[in-house]
């Protein structure tokens, strides 16, 4: 079985040995547990959102970026209607494309493939049977969107097979939503999934049903910074609830001031009737919105610019306010487990003592990542004070990756 050449791995990966012995290994399983001697093999990233906090479920604006984590995956055809997946460490799923009534909504990767298999029968795309071998190293539960990254590699299992590659990744983006609000009644925006299924940084708009994307040039290492990421853990609360409750306010504060997403008001209509409002936090949570958009547009400026100090201190900003106004650092579910918060009193402690850098929370929040940017040259010494704390295991320097979900 041929598996993706150094030249194609080094283009994604930045290098080619530990990644060809990674898709060897994958190749080996995938033959053991399917019997196929051919596989195409398949990758899609895990994501980064350097900015643009809880925008993109009300039309706002978001930088992100794919890393170089990912999900990758080895498949073949099987002239069926049958999906089988098997993901490292888990059960097998497996679905008939024509029985999806059968499978119960809810948490489970089986609802979710499911889901995006309705979103693709419904919008008159085609599919069929496929075998699949998964493997990741997305780290899960923590704001890296592991399981958007899953999403975008069935996606583009999909399109290549069966679509003759002509999907475009706003369709993935769409496919993966659908399959979260209505199968696993979890009201989730789209930027995870555009920033897996594009790849590189990117800007992103979602006022339209159609997100509009555009790849821009920037990276911390030519600004002499790194991007660290630390996993402080997952918290041991169903966080669906504080995830949910984040849009559907924002989407109330709108809808009670004349629009349905905060993007078709404007932060004066807010304050010319915040006595309308009985709900403070939601209040908060729209302004942090506001503010946030504003944020991003200036980040976009600085960028184009290339002025990297002006990005940090913006990054800076939007991280106190999804701290104070959106408040998505701890969960009052359990007020006395608060791993991000923690995180980012340490790492200020450190950054207090080197004079540069900065730090914020990452992704959905409540629980998970934090992400500092700190001088190329205190990397390793950030690295090892944070492992001191949560575990090397869990600090992870990372790269922004050009390529999306892809077939490779």
């Amino acid at each position: 079985m041929n598996i993706p050449s150094n030249e194609t791995l080094s283009r994604v990966y930045g290098e080619s040995e530990q990644s060809s012995a990674r898709y060897a290994d994958l190749a080996k399983k995938f033959e053991e547990l399917y019997g196929h001697t051919e596989a195409a093999f398949f990758t899609a990233p895990g994501r980064t959102e350097i900015i643009g906090n809880h925008t993109d479920h009300n039309g706002g604006l978001v930088l992100a970026g794919s890393i170089t984590l990912d999900t990758i995956g080895a498949a073949a055809k099987t002239g069926t209607n049958v999906i089988r997946i098997l993901s490292e460490g888990y059960r097998e799923l497996k679905i008939d494309i024509d029985n999806l009534s059968e499978i119960k909504k809810g948490k489970g990767t089986t609802a979710l493939v499911a889901g995006m298999i309705e979103y693709v029968l419904k919008t008159g795309h085609k599919i069929g049977g496929f075998d699949c071998y998964a493997k990741t190293n997305v780290i899960p539960a923590a704001g890296v969107s592991s399981s958007a990254s899953f999403e975008m590699l069935v996606m583009a299992i999909i399109n290549d097979f069966f679509n003759d590659g002509e999907l475009p990744c706003t369709e993935y983006a769409k496919a993966g939503q659908y399959a979260e609000n209505v199968w696993w009644f979890k009201s989730s925006g789209l930027m995870d999934q555009m920033a897996c299924a594009v790849g590189g940084p990117i800007m992103l708009s979602f006022k339209d049903p159609d997100p509009v994307y555009e790849k821009v040039s920037f990276s911390f290492a030519d600004g002499g910074y790194s991007y660290v990421i630390t996993n402080t853990g997952k918290g041991h609360a169903d966080l669906s609830a504080e995830y949910s409750e984040i849009p559907d306010e924002m989407k109330m504060v709108a809808r009670t001031l004349g629009g349905e997403r905060l993007c078709d008001v404007t932060l004066e209509d807010l304050l010319a009737n915040i006595d309308k409002f009985d709900n403070d936090r939601a209040v908060l949570r729209a302004i942090h919105f506001f503010e946030e958009n504003r944020r991003v547009r200036e980040v976009g400026e600085a960028v184009a610019a290339g002025d990297i100090e002006k990005v940090l201190v913006l990054l800076k900003e939007s991280g106190d306010s999804s701290y104070k106004l959106l408040q998505n650092v701890y969960t009052n579910v359990n007020p006395t487990e608060q791993k991000i918060a923690l995180a980012l009193a340490l790492t200020e402690l450190y950054l207090k003592k080197i004079g540069r850098g900065i730090c914020r929370i990452h992704g959905g929040g409540f629980a998970g990542v934090i992400a500092a940017v700190v001088p190329t040259e205190n990397e390793q010494e950030y690295v090892d004070y944070m492992a001191r704390y949560f575990g090397r295991e869990n600090v992870y320097p990372m790269n922004i990756r050009a390529t999306g979900a892809v077939r490779l």
